[in-house]
């Protein structure tokens, strides 16, 4: 099936295919159709499994030069995703005479504004977008198609009361499109009140599209954690290392540490300007630097593959995070491994999360104060409503 199959314009499509894109992924062949029919889409499906690509191209086909702008809004959590999705589409609205622009925080406002309304799309977080309708630089009005990406993630981050304004000011003609990781509990309740005869699209990536992961819980005191994360980094199996801190001026001091014992790290969080952020997530997608420190807000934003290593250097707040950290590696069919550094006065709440996971095997395993190594306890057991998958092999393969 190519795009053109599924309804796709020849611009769009030939444009496609200049960057390499012939067929559509999965999720695209579910989601385009209706898109393009005029249908509210609900879509639930994991980051890197072409759900930006599911919306972006009927979005592009559905809008015309000559519509009063903005025409389109793209809703989003982080800024680093807004850039993302704008570089991502703007060659097919290109094709198709549409301006697109950006509007997230950290950068000036006003040029930001006149950009924005210029644009026949709009990519945008929820704060600064909302600063802009209230100075009445920008208005909603004429919105055909709404976008809200990850919306999960938005209200993790607390910005549902901002979204339900926004969505408020548009017409409520529009055509909503909405994408979570999950479509159920808060965010399911938050699709159904923003969308009219939803399709619904839910897509489970194929086991042999995700790799095994080795989950590893290391006990160890507080004053052992930067040694035994140099013991890890050190390893030379590993390739690109995710490390995940809890507070912004944890990451920017790790990262000092670490290159006082001759670690070369980068950081990366909210209090870093715009151009730092794209930097630092520049020279990590290049192999420039292998280690990057991020916090859970700023790591929302990355999207790269060939992730061998997730270490939690700060633990995660509950289940859902550390599902949502570990699921950075492991991806497009090769393994990865999750370290997470266990403290003994964390250790009752860890070993909670990680039974919820099947993982109290790996979690009694864990060896003090000491990372390296390869004797991992593999995942066997499957666990109830899990991110994982037993292989043909009996292991348990992760999202």
């Amino acid at each position: 099936m190519s795009f053109a199959d599924l309804g796709v314009s020849r611009p769009v499509a030939d444009a496609l295919t200049r960057r390499g894109i012939v067929a559509p992924f999965p999720i695209q062949k579910l989601v385009i159709e209706d898109v393009l029919s005029g249908h509210d889409v609900l879509v639930q499906s994991p980051t890197g499994s072409g759900k930006t690509l599911a919306f972006g191209v009927p979005l592009v086909d559905r809008l015309g030069a000559d519509a009063p702008r903005p025409a389109a809004l793209v809703l989003v959590p982080t800024r680093e995703l807004a850039v993302q999705i704008v570089e991502e589409l703007r060659d097919l609205a290109s094709v198709r005479s549409l301006s697109i622009a950006e509007v997230y925080g950290g950068v000036g406002i006003e040029k930001q504004a006149r950009r924005a309304a210029r644009a026949h799309i709009v990519v945008a977080t929820p704060g600064r977008l909302e600063d802009l309708l209230n100075r009445r630089v920008l208005g909603l009005e004429h919105i055909r198609v709404l976008v809200i990406d990850e919306a999960d993630r938005m209200l993790d981050m607390g910005f549902k009361p901002s979204v339900d304004r926004i969505v408020a000011l548009t017409p409520r003609d529009r055509q909503t499109l909405f994408a979570s990781a999950t479509l159920e509990a808060a965010a399911g309740r938050q699709a159904r009140s923003y969308t009219r005869d939803a399709r619904r699209h839910v897509h489970e990536p194929r086991s042999d599209d995700v790799g095994e992961v080795r989950h590893r819980f290391v006990h160890v005191p507080h004053q052992a954690k930067v040694d035994a994360l140099v013991d890890a980094l050190r390893d030379t199996e590993r390739g690109r290392t995710l490390v995940f801190v809890r507070t912004k001026r944890g990451a920017d001091r790790l990262v000092k540490r670490l290159g006082k014992l001759r670690v070369n790290a980068v950081a990366m969080h909210g209090n870093k300007s715009q151009p730092q952020r794209q930097k630092a997530l520049a020279r990590f997608s290049k192999g420039e630097i292998d280690t990057l420190v991020a916090t859970d807000v700023a790591a929302r934003g990355i999207d790269v593959d060939d992730i061998t290593h997730v270490v939690n250097f700060d633990a995660p707040g509950d289940r859902d995070a550390y599902v949502h950290r570990i699921g950075r590696t492991a991806r497009a069919g090769r393994d990865g491994t999750g370290i997470s550094f266990v403290l003994p006065d964390q250790t009752p709440e860890i070993r909670r999360i990680a039974a919820s996971l099947g993982l109290a095997r790996e979690f009694d395993h864990g060896r003090p104060a000491h990372v390296s190594g390869t004797a991992q306890v593999p995942t066997r057991r499957r666990p109830s409503r899990r991110p994982n998958h037993r292989n043909s092999n009996g292991r348990r393969r992760s999202r």
